[in-house]
Parts: structure tokens; C-alpha cells; sequence
């Protein structure tokens, strides 16, 4: 099978193949080439392939610091936007190959991540509640929300992991906390109507 890059970077996505790896190393593909090396468990060839590109590339940057969270031996910071962009998809490819491990180091610097970026403990736990790990998603989302409350779209995630659960009361508690903060949200106003078709 002839493989053309959207096809290796699913693969690469969804499982290991080592047909990926061999057509990003022939295409000079060094990113996703070092994302297969982390996924295969060699952290120091990745660590060396994303240190060639991290200077020019925020992704490289970001799975470099990522690899000092796994390793423990933290020495610089990642940005603002790095922890936005890529703390959430990379915990989802992480979930997806079973690295729990890896995933466990990583939370463990959320309170550090998050006098980065304030919402982080969000992005946690919507990975863990959108994987099927409600009981951890929920211990985060509740973190997010003791840390950082004015942010309306983590009330509106509550609100909706509440109205699923057909808990009413919070979920209508939750869609107005977001309400407070971001009056007219559309998302929230649109569940309190439906909260109130069923009460009626």
C-alpha cells in the first residue's frame, strides 16, 4: 500500500504502524516521525529528533517539554497557546495508545501547568470524561472550577455532563453560573429551555 501523508498521519493517530514511521523518516517528516518514537516508548529518540525542531516548531516545542513532564526533569515552560493548542489532543493520542503511564506524570503538574494557563484542569478532565473516565473527568472539572470559576465555557461542559446525566437541578444551576459570567450564551440559554419543557 502506497501511503500519502493524511493517510500516515491516521495511522499514526489511531495506531501503531510502522509503514507510517518508515514513510515520514523517507519524507524528512521529523515531527510526526518523533511522535511515533514517543508512542514506541523511545522517549530519547524523540526527545533528539523533536530538539532538532523545536526552535522553529511550537508543536516540536511543546512534545519536547511534554517528554521533561514524562521524564520528571522539567527545565523550561511551555506558552499560553502550546498548553491550548496541544495539552488536550496529545493526552487524547496518549489515552488512544494506552500510555496511562505517561498520562499519569503529566497530571501530575496540572496545578503547575495551570499558573500557565488557567484551564488547564478543563482540558483534563474533558479528555477523561470524553473517553469514558467520568469519575476522573468529573475530579478535574470540579478542580476547574474551585481554580479558575469565571469561565463560562466550563460551567456550559457541567451543565451538559450534568443534563445528560438527567440531573436537572445542576445542570439548570450549572447553565446559569454560565449565564452569570457570559450573559446570553446561546448554548445555555438554549439547555434552560429544555430544563424547562421538563419540569413542566
Amino acid at each position: 500500500m502506497v501511503l500519502d501523508y493524511e493517510t500516515a498521519k491516521e495511522k499514526l493517530l489511531t495506531k501503531k504502524d510502522d509503514a507510517c514511521q518508515q514513510f515520514f523518516v523517507k519524507n524528512g517528516y521529523i515531527l510526526e516521525n518523533a511522535y511515533y518514537e514517543l508512542l514506541s516508548d523511545n522517549l530519547d529518540k524523540a526527545k533528539n529528533l523533536f530538539g532538532l525542531i523545536k526552535n522553529s516548531d511550537i508543536r516540536a516545542h511543546w512534545a519536547s517539554f511534554m517528554i521533561s513532564l514524562i521524564e520528571g526533569d522539567v527545565k523550561e515552560y511551555p506558552s499560553y497557546f502550546e498548553l491550548r493548542n496541544f495539552l488536550e489532543i496529545d493526552l487524547n493520542i496518549l489515552l488512544t495508545y494506552f500510555k496511562g503511564n505517561y498520562i499519569e506524570k503529566i497530571i501530575r503538574y496540572a496545578d503547575f501547568l495551570f499558573t500557565i494557563n488557567p484551564e488547564v484542569h478543563k482540558f483534563i478532565g474533558r479528555v477523561f470524561y470524553n473517553n469514558g473516565y467520568k469519575e476522573q473527568g468529573m475530579f478535574f472539572l470540579d478542580r476547574a472550577r474551585n481554580y479558575f470559576y469565571h469561565d463560562p465555557e466550563l460551567h456550559y461542559l457541567l451543565a451538559f455532563i450534568y443534563y445528560n446525566d438527567d440531573e436537572f437541578v445542576k445542570a439548570e444551576k450549572a447553565a446559569n453560573d454560565c449565564l452569570y459570567i457570559l450573559p446570553n450564551y446561546f448554548p445555555a440559554v438554549s439547555m434552560l429551555k429544555k430544563i424547562k419543557e421538563i419540569k413542566k
